[in-house]
């Protein structure tokens, strides 16, 4: 252990997690700080279901990045158990960094998840990210972050970024850290995610399977993979066996798309992700099966790991 102790003097450390109403830009950020991809990111919101841990290594700090599922408003039991991971969340991170898109005006929806923090993380401390930086005019930024920190209330620091052209993201990584505690690192200064390759690799498909279908079915879509082995005939290519669940047979026509092309894409798709993944070659055979309204089946949620 003594190469995470080993740390100098005055060495922050500690687990930081981004909330935010859904598509605020919050897997992005947390992508670009990393420098990898370990959270998908799809045009719907609410795509991320896990929190995955991203870690951020620097001379002076170790930064966790907890990316939680957006907390909502439930509709069905899979929503319910999601909004209970963030909350344990909450409660168990050093700092909360509420996202806040730089060109959408602060609502109703943000003021419902400050308070939500509040409520099951009452004395942790809160800072401001205005995001999408890129995506609005100075004026506009402007009056977010006046607008976000009269929200925050207090000394709360807000700041600026933008992760798609990596600007500021040093601002906000230094602003982090200094409200982390002292402490040694937690991992390896090569680790980048607790994430385990299977679930990588099935979150990739299911970003794959959600690419371009803006609001039609994305929390029906589940992956599981079957198994990974290497192909009999090339020691040096993996052949990957996985399942997309959906949950009505009128989904699974709108996956396969006219004459099956929609479905060939996806697999192209994943499977070139995969293979940036692994850096290895990589055959995927991914099968679609019906299990019919599975986030709302407490067995079905059991077996796909929620």
């Amino acid at each position: 252990m003594d190469m995470f102790t080993d740390t100098p003097e005055g060495f922050r450390s500690g687990f930081v997690s981004f909330v935010g109403r859904p598509n605020t830009g919050k897997s992005t950020l947390t992508n670009a700080l990393v420098g990898e991809k370990i959270a998908i990111t799809a045009d719907q919101p609410e795509t991320t279901r896990r929190p995955i841990r991203g870690v951020v290594n620097r001379d002076d700090s170790q930064i966790i990045l907890v990316d939680t599922p957006g907390l909502h408003r439930p509709r069905t039991l899979l929503g319910k158990r999601l909004n209970e991971v963030v909350q344990d969340t909450y409660a168990d991170v050093d700092l909360i960094c509420l996202t806040v898109p730089a060109d959408e005006k602060i609502g109703p929806g943000d003021r419902w998840i400050l308070d939500n923090v509040r409520k099951f993380a009452p004395n942790t401390p809160v800072i401001g990210v205005v995001t999408k930086l890129d995506k609005a005019t100075k004026d506009q930024v402007g009056a977010q972050l006046i607008e976000l920190h009269e929200m925050l209330g207090g000394a709360a620091d807000v700041v600026p970024v933008s992760a798609t052209t990596a600007t500021q993201l040093d601002v906000l990584l230094d602003v982090i850290a200094a409200q982390l505690p002292e402490g040694p690192r937690f991992y390896p200064t090569d680790h980048v995610t607790d994430e385990d390759m299977e679930t990588r690799i099935s979150e990739l498909i299911r970003e794959a399977a959600l690419s371009g279908l803006r609001d039609e079915l994305p929390h029906s879509v589940a992956v599981e993979i079957d198994e990974m082995l290497p192909d009999e005939n090339n020691p040096d290519k993996l052949v990957i066996h996985a399942i997309l669940y959906l949950e009505r047979p009128g989904q699974k026509r709108i996956i396969e798309g006219k004459d099956g092309r929609r479905f060939q894409s996806l697999v192209q798709r994943a499977r070139k992700e995969i293979i940036a993944l692994l850096d290895q070659n990589v055959h995927l055979d991914l099968r679609v099966k019906i299990l019919k309204n599975w986030q709302s089946d407490p067995k079905s949620l059991g077996r796909l790991g929620f």
